[in-house]
């Protein structure tokens, strides 16, 4: 089956080339086929290699496989090879991205249709599809960071999809140099890597970072780097501002980018270097702060935006922050799982928003439904799954994932938990109130938006339908013994994270306390989704029309967003600006100044020389003579001097 590895990157890149050529003299359909047909054959590809992945780990085997296509880098003992590995971790991704990918390109043929860039965008969506399976699949570092730069370069194109519209082509340069940010702190690890083990391939790297003591300066550094990446690209605190704004692109790029793929890519890369970050605990309770920190401050937000498609963005930020804290506690398996499990709900729920954005001609303002659950009856269905989900729970996914890391954050600092808990309440109360404002009550739109209410079409209800399945579903992946489960996924991904559990003291609580916590969580979240009922279906008062001025304190910080991009505005924008304004002006006066002043000397100087060349040969003659002349005096002091 190792041939199949090279075959699973490949398919999107062909369907990309292709496209990308063609775009101008494609039919849909035919695009439609390409573009859905190469992702889904990089999925069954994707399913033979995971099978055969399981198989291994059945009879105790690691379940890894590789395969060197060439040698990239060759100088004197230093080699990168371009290799792909696949073992459990990067199977499970593969799985996720090409799965969840195919279902998203199937969205797209209906809700891009009318668009007249429809082939430029799948020729994207192929080639974001290409470098998230390349991050996924290197074996060393370098091959990764490929991956990452790609899918980088592709959140830009798709973000700024619509780019002549000016807002929409800010948030994709916001986004742009917010990730390079970030990508710069990837990039000074790798030569700390080389640096330290002469080597950027996983198996040497982590293969050496297992024998260093605990808290080892080099780790901390190359961990702490690697952190900055990842909260570049997974939206943390600070650099996660870009995230919301890249609503911009159209929204099976939030789907697909956004809560599926490329902002899990920073969990995945500290998940296959799970070993270094557990030898340095520092590193990891920063990351536990700042993943919790996120958390909460991301849901505090969602909580009175009115943009359905903002909601869920700071959604994203909030859920991915409870990854950061799963692995920052060190519940590796807890935070891969709650990927997992958020790639099939926050897939669904940005699906369905998109579904009711349709619906309602381009309106994507809350405040301007409701009343949707008759006209749209599948799109409700499915998001009130998706919503069930994401609120933890049980016995839908979200509730597994979101508990066990949850657990692991008790055992390790009850504050985290509490603040983790506290992140969870206002995530059930801001989806239900999505939820609700969007579907319940009367309808608050134009008469025109009225009358083209109607639900969306099969490839888009397919694609929601299937991901509501896997809500409900995925959680059984990963049930934990208190709940009578097996831990299934901690079990197959066990040779990845061996090392850590080796050095590391395992999970101890015992049922009583989990189902104590598991109580807790649930009975929260179900008082939340009450109190979004009851304030924005039994009564009037969350839909009423009152100026945000008019509102508390608290309410203001959160519709203003805390005033984040104001303070970097002020506090670094301006300051920047205001530097790069005065090199400006140094360059001009005194840069530029010397440069054309040595030009003018030459200039004038030439200007002179220029009325010297008379044109008269007695002229030259009186000249030539006059030199000899000159030379001879210069000689006869030069004896003179010397005597």
């Amino acid at each position: 089956m190792n041939e199949l590895i090279w075959i699973v990157p490949l398919l999107p890149l062909l369907g990309f080339v292709f496209i990308g050529t063609l775009r101008n003299y494609l039919p849909h359909w035919l695009v439609s086929l390409v573009g859905c047909g190469t992702v889904l054959a990089a999925f069954i590809a994707s399913v033979s290699l995971f099978v055969e992945v399981y198989q291994a780990r059945m009879v105790g085997g690691t379940g890894a496989i590789t395969q060197e296509l060439f040698t990239w880098i060759s100088v004197s003992d230093f080699q990168v090879s371009f290799r792909f590995l696949v073992d459990p971790l990067s199977a499970i991704m593969l799985l996720i991205v090409t799965g969840i990918g195919f279902l998203i390109h199937l969205y797209s043929t209906s809700y891009m249709h009318k668009d007249p860039g429809f082939a430029k965008f799948f020729s994207y969506l192929n080639l974001f599809i290409f470098f998230m399976l390349l991050l996924v699949l290197g074996s060393n570092y370098l091959v990764m960071f490929i991956g990452w730069e790609g899918v980088g370069l592709c959140s830009y194109l798709l973000i700024g999809f619509w780019y002549k519209n000016t807002n929409y082509a800010k948030a994709a340069k916001k986004a742009f140099v917010m990730n390079r940010i970030g990508d710069l702190g990837f990039l000074i690890a790798l030569f700390f890597m080389i640096a330290h083990f002469g080597t950027l391939e996983f198996a040497g790297v982590l293969g050496q970072a297992k024998l260093m003591v605990s808290g080892d300066a080099t780790l901390l550094i190359i961990t702490l780097l690697l952190f900055v990446a990842a909260t570049g690209k997974s939206a943390q605190i600070p650099l996660f501002t870009w995230l919301p704004d890249a609503m911009a692109g159209p929204t099976p790029v939030s789907a697909l980018i956004h809560a599926a793929t490329m902002v899990t890519a920073g969990i995945y890369m500290i998940a296959r270097s799970n070993i270094m970050f557990t030898l340095s605990p520092v590193t990891m309770q920063v990351i536990a702060i700042i993943g919790v920190a996120t958390a909460v401050v991301a849901a505090f937000i969602a909580l009175t935006q009115n943009d359905i498609k903002k909601v869920l963005a700071y959604s994203t930020v909030s859920q991915l922050g409870y990854m950061f804290l799963g692995l920052g506690v060190g519940a590796f398996t807890g935070a891969f799982f709650h990927v997992l499990t958020h790639a099939f709900f926050k897939a669904l729920l940005f699906l369905g928003a998109g579904s009711v954005i349709h619906a309602m001609s381009d309106e994507q303002d809350m405040r301007n439904m409701g009343g949707l659950r008759k006209a749209l009856p599948i799109t409700f269905a499915t998001m009130l799954i998706g919503t069930i989900a994401i609120a933890g729970i049980p016995p839908f996914a979200g509730f597994f994932s979101k508990d066990e890391i949850l657990a692991y954050a008790f055992v390790e600092n009850p504050i985290f938990w509490i603040l983790g808990l506290g992140a969870a309440l206002m995530t059930a109360f801001y989806m239900f109130r999505l939820l609700f404002m969007t579907f319940s009550g009367t309808f608050r739109g134009t008469e025109s938006q009225k009358s083209h209410l109607h639900e969306s079409p099969w490839p888009m209800t397919t694609a929601l339908i299937v991901l509501a399945i896997l809500s409900v579903v995925g959680g059984a992946l990963n049930v934990p013994e208190a709940l009578h489960g097996h831990h299934w996924l901690a079990n197959f991904l066990s040779p990845v994270f061996a090392d850590s559990a080796a050095v590391s003291v395992p999970l101890s609580l015992d049922h009583t306390t989990e189902y104590l916590l598991m109580a807790a969580s649930t009975i929260a979240a179900l008082a939340m989704a009450a109190v979004a009922y009851t304030r924005y279906v039994k009564s009037t008062v969350g839909r009423s029309e009152k100026s945000v001025n008019d509102r508390g304190i608290l309410y203001r910080l959160s519709y203003h967003k805390l005033y984040l991009d104001e303070a970097y505005e002020l506090l670094i924008t301006k300051p920047l600006n205001s530097l790069a304004g005065a090199f400006k002006k140094a360059d001009v006066k005194f840069v530029d100044g010397l440069v054309n002043g040595v030009g003018r000397v030459f200039v004038t100087a030439g200007n002179g020389f220029r009325h010297l060349q008379t044109g008269h040969v007695s002229f030259y003659i009186f000249m030539m003579v006059l030199g000899v002349a000159g030379i001879m005096l210069y000689g006869l002091i030069a004896q003179l001097i010397e005597r």
